[in-house]
């Protein structure tokens, strides 16, 4: 708490510290902005047009199917914890919270139809392109990130355990996650600069 009080902490750092006034009217303000009929919830449409609209439809459906919501929208509670999951997707919590929602059968697992399905969203969201690569080139990339216990499904212990967890679930939900790992080579060496689609 004393860290809060300190005056040479910038506008930044403040935003980006969960504890912060400025943090919680960040959220709040996104929160309001989304709320395009004004009744204090968000439905799917509206929560669609969260960061800047880069999440997939499975991924936006699976959220409505896992979060609690009421007459299916989202209140601001479950947004919240929607928001400090997504803006912290390397912490374990949010992994755990990401894997629930991707995690199809409630097994405990995402098997490679699973994999395809959420894939098959960021395929379609990107279009038709050459860039992009074939889904079972991705899979297999996804499973030598992981080095899952069981060849044939990853669980949530082989994500804890990789320390890729974050990079994995977010290229599956997320087209711009997906175009920073595909261009993490350019953008590291400066080429790509702030691109954002």
């Amino acid at each position: 708490m004393l860290e809060l009080r300190e005056t040479n902490i910038t506008l930044e750092q403040l935003e980006a510290n969960w504890f912060s006034f400025e943090s919680a009217k960040r959220v709040y303000a996104s929160y309001l902005h989304l709320d395009d009929d004004r009744n204090g919830m968000l439905s799917r449409q509206e929560l669609s047009g969260y960061n800047n609209g880069t999440l997939t439809d499975a991924f936006l459906d699976r959220v409505f199917q896992e979060c609690l919501t009421y007459e299916g929208e989202m209140d601001y509670k479950a947004y919240l914890d929607f928001v400090l999951a997504m803006e912290n997707r390397h912490e374990p919590q949010a992994i755990i919270f990401l894997f629930r929602i991707l995690d199809l059968g409630g097994q405990g697992r995402l098997c490679s139809r699973t994999l395809e399905y959420f894939f098959s969203a960021v395929e379609e969201r990107l279009g038709p392109s050459p860039d992009v690569p074939r889904s079972c080139d991705v899979l297999n990339e996804i499973f030598d990130m992981v080095k899952p216990r069981h060849p044939d499904y990853i669980t949530l212990d082989d994500l804890l355990r990789s320390g890729k967890g974050d990079t994995v679930l977010s290229i599956l939900f997320d087209i711009q996650a997906f175009f920073m790992y595909e261009n993490r080579e350019a953008l590291a060496a400066g080429a790509g600069g702030e691109t954002v689609i």
